[in-house]
């Protein structure tokens, strides 16, 4: 790195501590600001930081004071934010995260990008863990925190510190961003609605995939395996990889899944091999087996065996937040999970009602423009899933302030659900909801949490557990 001085502003956000570790393990000096601790929220993530060798400031640009700083800023750079002002007084490089990420991503030799809208740090903490047992060393850019990785000394595993020889990274499209990659592997899991219209999401997939060297396709999804069938039609078919559940013709493929309590058994058909393999996966859903399908594809084309990549698997532990169960008490079930768009409820809810139990869901809507975009798919989403006992209850989306459109709330997606006959409900806060569920709760009820870009989530799962 030719600059080593460096300034993340909003240091403790998902995706600015991984990157500021992985920065700070190729030789930069790391400095950073962070609204959440000037307002004394987590405070043991910015202890953590400090412990580890970053230096904080106040997020009001006291910190940045050197033309020699890189200051590395989330997406929007607003010269609102007083570390931008600053960063412009003092002639500092302004990067932003995708920009930062996406040069250390295209300076390694390899690197393998994990695209889609939904299971992108799924798989991603795959790869990684398959990785890592096969002695690669990788680097790793996650999302979330990976469980596998997850010690006392590394509470915010969503970064694997490896070599500089093997990248690994979620990719993100709902910023555009996804154009910056060049990538080795370029996995796609699915496309479908969720920040930017259809046409839009079909240029940035596609262009993803014609970069790559090998692309690892879903032919369960009509988007991605479109993208497949263009790749074959230019010429291109030995680069793509597809992967599928219950289809022969797929390069990897998952026959007779089996729900089990805490995970998914299956029989894994290789295509070039002809191997027929059973598998136990120790996360739940049909939707995880297409993940670990999207994972062996991916580590295939970088040279890893198919038995060594299946038993590492087999020990994968998850993800954070990813129905991630937080505890029992009183024969009541607290479920922790990440799910904020159609297709990721879709997933949770049908995973959850493979086994017996009244579901209590809070659903904590990230943002008003998600719900104004995404209105009639919420409601049909919900409406179809929900069973006739199950509970859905909804705060107000979380408002940071400014010039959002907040003319569709949580009540105008309540109702849309109730007016399909189940039962949903709109509150006020999210301590409202806490309030009625506890009410609510019975033995054999399983409470799920679920929301995303909200860290204090995980306290409230907690703290409703320890009011049961």
């Amino acid at each position: 790195m030719a600059n080593d001085d460096y300034f993340f502003c909003g240091i403790g956000g998902s995706g600015m501590l991984p990157l500021a570790m992985i920065v700070q393990a190729q030789g930069g000096r790391i400095e950073g600001s962070d609204r959440s601790r000037d307002q004394g929220r987590t405070p043991e993530k910015f202890a953590w930081l400090e412990a580890h060798g970053v230096t904080l400031h106040p997020q009001d640009g006291s910190g940045v004071t050197r033309p020699t700083q890189t200051v590395v800023a989330t997406g929007a750079i607003e010269d609102t934010v007083p570390d931008i002002g600053a960063a412009k007084r003092a002639g500092a490089r302004i990067v932003t995260r995708p920009e930062l990420l996406s040069q250390l991503f295209n300076a390694a030799p390899a690197s393998i990008g994990v695209a889609g809208t939904s299971g992108k740090s799924t798989i991603t903490g795959m790869i990684a863990w398959i990785l890592h047992s096969a002695g690669r060393e990788p680097t790793v850019m996650n999302g979330a925190v990976m469980k596998n990785f997850a010690d006392a000394d590394h509470p915010f595993a969503s970064a694997l510190i490896g070599g500089r020889d093997l990248f690994v990274s979620e990719v993100d499209e709902s910023d555009g961003s996804i154009a910056r990659y060049d990538p080795t592997v370029a996995v796609v899991s699915n496309i479908s609605l969720d920040h930017k219209s259809m046409e839009e999401l079909r240029v940035l997939f596609g262009g993803f995939t014609v970069r790559a060297a090998t692309a690892v396709l879903n032919l369960d999804n009509p988007e991605t395996a479109a993208l497949a069938q263009s790749m074959v039609e230019s010429g291109r078919g030995d680069a793509v990889v597809t992967f599928a559940l219950g289809n022969e013709s797929a390069d990897l493929s998952a026959h007779d899944l089996e729900p089990l309590p805490t995970g998914m058994r299956f029989r894994l058909k290789d295509l070039a091999s002809g191997a027929d393999v059973p598998v136990t996966l120790p996360v739940p859903g049909a939707h995880n087996v297409a993940n670990a399908l999207a994972a062996l594809g991916a580590v295939r084309a970088v040279g890893v065996p198919l038995d060594q990549a299946v038993a590492a698997l087999e020990t994968f532990s998850g993800i954070r937040r990813r129905m991630e169960v937080v505890g029992t008490a009183n024969g009541v079930t607290v479920i922790d999970d990440f799910a904020h768009n159609p297709d990721k409820i879709a997933a949770t809810l049908k995973t959850l009602h493979a086994f017996d139990g009244r579901l209590l869901i809070l659903f904590q809507p990230h943002g008003f423009g998600p719900l104004k975009l995404m209105k009639q798919e919420f409601i049909d989403g919900f409406a179809g899933l929900l069973r006739e006992d199950d509970i859905l209850l909804m705060p107000e989306p979380v408002y940071y302030g400014g010039t959002t459109d907040r003319s569709v709330g949580s009540e105008d997606i309540a109702s849309g659900i109730r007016a399909a006959g189940c039962h949903a409900e709109a509150l006020p806060t999210r301590e409202a909801c806490g309030d009625r569920l506890i009410d609510l709760a019975r033995p054999g009820d399983r409470i799920v949490v679920m929301g995303a870009r909200d860290d204090t989530l995980s306290t409230f799962a907690a703290t409703l557990l320890g009011r049961l």
